[in-house]
């Protein structure tokens, strides 16, 4: 009788460890791992009454179609789960954000077209992840930068057609990469790729079937084979100088900047200007052919060839204006610190200062100081100004006059 009761009660201390649905088999491996074992059983969902000691969980080559934010609950220890050869095609937000011993993960030959990237970032330990032949068309940036021992990455034969540079960093312990056998759009916002692949000591497996879809001329090259010369970084200079030498235009003082640009493709200019009021961002020129002002109240005036014109310039306008050029391989930009000064005789006062300052129609000149040599391009451009006389009998006519003045002056090529 007591052997029975000892049995019975061992059994009972036991059973929760042992815990097992009646489609999965359980079992303890030789290193004291709880493996489930339920693969090839027909499920459509996750199966419930697992133990939670569970520590691999095989659940490959079922029918399951959806992951919910409780589906893996029960097993928070768990380290392997295999969940390939499915139709998942739904995963909720938090399905994996518990499972902080996870190691391995497969998700492979699913439908998996939105994946929670967010939840990766409480499984620093992953190690291997796959995530192949499914649907996914688009990465976020920051989607693995949390996982410092990921070893390998399987993403080919899926529907990505670009990748955002760094993608890969922080990605220390990386060694193998699969990424072939998606219809790359090899435009230069790629291009990164190519360099980073060159510089890389990860193996990328199969690199020769990293293969373009697009643009036509680049279809069926490897990603690694774009040419240089379609994609150049951008460059770009900043010029500046006060009124130009005319006799009718605003009584204040225009300035005006010049920003230059090279690159291929032609880089995009934007401008952020920051003074000690307000911060404006103007991504494209407001100035059509026509030489009409698209926000009649803007009061920088930007041109398509990369000027801008900033008529009546005062006090209120001083701070940092800076150029920037921006295409699909990066983005440059250069600063210019403006500060506005009055003078009686602007023309001797910076001659005494500086020989080599600019002199414009004695009304207004311009003085360029270094500000910091670690600040590439950031200068500073102290505006001298003597404001003139007011012309008696134009007052009234002038601001609409004077903007078309201007547009000619500055020999705008639109």
């Amino acid at each position: 009788m007591r052997p029975l009761l000892y049995c019975l009660v061992l059994a009972a201390l036991l059973w929760p460890c042992l815990a097992c649905p009646s489609p999965c088999s359980c079992s303890t491996k030789k290193n004291g791992r709880l493996l489930a074992e339920c693969a090839y059983k027909d499920l459509q969902e996750v199966p419930e009454g697992l133990s939670s000691n569970v520590t691999i969980l095989t659940l490959s080559a079922n029918r399951i179609s959806w992951l919910g934010q409780g589906s893996f609950a029960e097993v928070p220890e768990v380290q392997s789960l295999w969940l390939g050869y499915n139709q998942i095609g739904m995963v909720e937000p938090g399905a994996f954000a518990l499972l902080v011993h996870l190691k391995n993960l497969d998700l492979s030959h699913n439908k998996i077209a939105d994946f929670p990237w967010q939840d990766l970032r409480n499984i620093s330990g992953l190690q291997i992840l796959k995530m192949n032949n499914n649907r996914l068309s688009g990465l976020s940036r920051d989607a693995f930068r949390s996982l410092k021992d990921l070893r390998s990455l399987w993403l080919n034969d899926n529907e990505l057609t670009t990748l955002a540079e760094g993608t890969f960093d922080n990605l220390p312990s990386l060694s193998q990469l699969q990424i072939f056998n998606n219809p790359f759009n090899c435009s230069c916002k790629v291009f990164w790729l190519k360099k980073w692949t060159e510089r890389t000591s990860v193996s990328i497996t199969k690199g020769g079937s990293t293969l373009c879809v697009a643009p036509a001329r680049l279809k069926g090259r490897a990603v690694t084979d774009i040419p240089d010369h379609h994609c150049i970084a951008p460059s770009v200079q900043l010029t500046y100088l006060s009124n130009l030498d005319n006799t009718i235009m605003y009584d204040g003082l225009t300035l005006t900047l010049h920003c230059s640009v090279a690159g291929s493709p032609p880089p995009e200019i934007r401008w952020k200007i920051q003074t000690s009021s307000r911060r404006i961002e103007i991504s494209g020129p407001n100035v059509a052919r026509d030489g009409n002002v698209k926000q009649s109240q803007e009061h920088f005036l930007v041109f398509k060839n990369g000027t801008m014109a900033i008529p009546n310039f005062s006090k209120e306008d001083e701070g940092t204006y800076t150029c920037l050029a921006v295409n699909d391989v990066g983005t440059r930009d250069v600063s210019v610190n403006v500060a506005l000064a009055g003078s009686e005789n602007p023309a001797e006062d910076l001659l005494r200062d500086d020989p080599q300052a600019g002199h414009f129609a004695g009304r207004s000149c311009y003085k360029e100081v270094e500000m910091d040599t670690s600040g590439v391009g950031e200068k500073l451009v102290i505006v001298y100004h003597m404001p003139r006389e007011s012309k008696s009998g134009a007052a009234g006519a002038l601001p609409q006059v004077h903007l078309r003045t201007l547009l000619l002056a500055l020999g705008i090529m639109l």
